[in-house]
């Protein structure tokens, strides 16, 4: 009998929790049959789930290999530790180095994405005593997020085996989901006048520091505009289309730093022939990376749909009254659209400057804007500050962020050892929060995982008691919550 259970555990073990598209389907197909959906949703759900991942596999290994000739040039010819700061990147780091630096597979962070995300909807489910409201369902954020916690985590407790580093993990990171999307939650409502969701992503507790900045410097007689009543240059436009601005901000980098590398060190590292356009070869490579990201995005969004929806509709039917917490692209649709523009253009500014700043005082990481950081980071920082602030806000705060991204991300990915394996999850919270995080289990041990959880637990019970009446109203009726504030329609 032992015997058996051994052989069934090894299949298991190697089939399935060793192999994270079929893990993920696993899940899908748990989540479905307690939904009591129909055999053939769940047949089509484990489809989907599966194939997507393995799609985002392959545009992963796209990014990687398209980005390997200039990280080797660069570490060759100038001895640096050249790394993107970017959620997919950060993901493929963890991918590429779990095994070589802690032995350890993927899987392990699907397992800590499970024992989280339970964690978020226990906490949620005792709201009346945690004060906690929102639920992280933002699904492809999650996966990235519990790559990057894992690693970090892992790299403070590197002794500690399972079960308890990963029950350790998923109350911290659970911790994380819920108190963060609880802070975006008021400030959610109030930029979509009560449409009942909070911001689940990479830069809660910055939306919500900045909001509260924005808010206090846009008092009295220094009250600035809002950013719907100026117009921008139409062709500042195209930087809402993913795939372009990808292409035109990575032609920039790849165009300085291939330049830098210079067209006979590529053709005697066997990057391209004599007879090839230099241009070109900046040109292609570019694209390439444009175009894998699209497929990575393309895999995500095929299997987080089955994902999101198998928990989701748990947590809807277990936990009535629960904010589900959404993508912070869902914002964009409520604030201004030049407020995302702005939000690009200074953070991209503030992340230019950080870089410059490295490259001057030798930094021995260096460190790469990604898209998505520079972008959606910035741009919804934006969106919220201008809401709150004004249009000084919303260049300000962008601009400061994007500093704050390249130094931050600079110093923990170095630090831990993710610039080896280029790249860093890079946006506000995890150049912020989390590096905060790491240094406290590092050097106070569990000493500085009951600070951490104080502190977290402490976060909600603080908002709560400085607006003890129209806490939960905020959600449950936001029409009575504004005539109560007296804010105007």
């Amino acid at each position: 009998m032992l015997q058996f259970l051994e052989t069934i555990w090894e299949f298991f073990a190697n089939n399935i929790l060793t192999q994270p598209q079929y893990f993920i389907g696993l899940m899908v197909v748990i989540g479905y049959i307690l939904l009591r959906r129909a055999w053939y949703d769940v047949l089509a759900g484990f489809i989907k789930a599966t194939a997507g991942f393995m799609i985002l596999q392959v545009g992963a290994g796209g990014l990687v290999g398209n980005f390997r000739p200039i990280l080797v040039g660069l570490k060759d010819r100038f001895n640096l530790d050249a790394m993107v700061i970017d959620p997919y990147f950060g993901q493929n780091a963890v991918q590429a180095g779990l095994m070589d630096v802690f032995g350890r597979t993927f899987s392990s962070v699907m397992l800590l994405l499970l024992i989280a995300f339970i964690f978020n909807i226990l906490l949620v489910a005792f709201k009346k005593y945690t004060k906690m409201r929102a639920i992280f369902t933002t699904g492809h954020v999650q996966l990235q997020q519990a790559a990057t916690a894992f690693w970090l985590i892992l790299f403070a407790f590197p002794t500690l085996n399972d079960p308890m580093i990963l029950l350790l993990m998923g109350l911290i990171l659970g911790l994380y989901w819920a108190v963060g999307t609880n802070l975006t939650v008021r400030i959610t409502q109030d930029l979509t006048d009560g449409a009942g969701f909070s911001i689940a992503h990479q830069q809660m507790f910055g939306l919500a520091l900045f909001s509260y900045l924005a808010e206090k410097m846009n008092t009295g007689k220094n009250k600035s505009k809002r950013l719907e009543d100026m117009k921008f240059p139409g062709f500042l436009q195209i930087f809402n289309e993913n795939l372009v601005a990808t292409t035109i901000l990575m032609t920039f980098f790849f165009g300085i730093i291939l330049l830098v590398l210079g067209k006979p060190y590529l053709i005697t590292a066997g990057q391209m022939t004599e007879s090839s356009s230099f241009f070109f070869y900046i040109m292609t490579t570019a694209l390439r990376f444009g175009v894998y990201l699209s497929i990575l995005q393309l895999g995500v969004r095929t299997f987080v749909t089955e994902l999101s929806n198998s928990f989701v509709g748990i947590s809807t039917r277990l936990l009535p009254g629960a904010v589900p917490g959404v993508d912070c692209a869902v914002s964009y649709g409520f604030g201004s659209p030049n407020a995302v523009t702005l939000g690009f253009l200074f953070g991209a500014l503030g992340q230019f400057l950080a870089i410059g700043a490295l490259i001057i005082f030798k930094s021995p990481v260096l460190v790469i804007a990604g898209f998505v950081p520079v972008f959606f980071d910035n741009a919804t920082i934006a969106v919220f500050a201008n809401n709150k602030g004004g249009v000084r806000a919303a260049m300000l705060f962008p601009f400061i962020a994007g500093l704050v991204q390249v130094f931050g991300s600079a110093f923990i990915a170095s630090w831990v050892g993710m610039a080896t394996y280029g790249g860093y999850l890079g946006m506000f919270d995890w150049a912020t929060v989390w590096p905060f995080f790491t240094v406290l289990m590092k050097y106070l041990s569990y000493g500085g995982v009951a600070i951490i959880v104080i502190l977290m637990v402490l976060i909600p019970q603080l908002q709560y008691r400085s607006d003890k009446d129209n806490y939960f109203l905020v959600t449950e009726d936001y029409e009575q919550y504004k005539l109560n504030k007296g804010i105007q329609a």
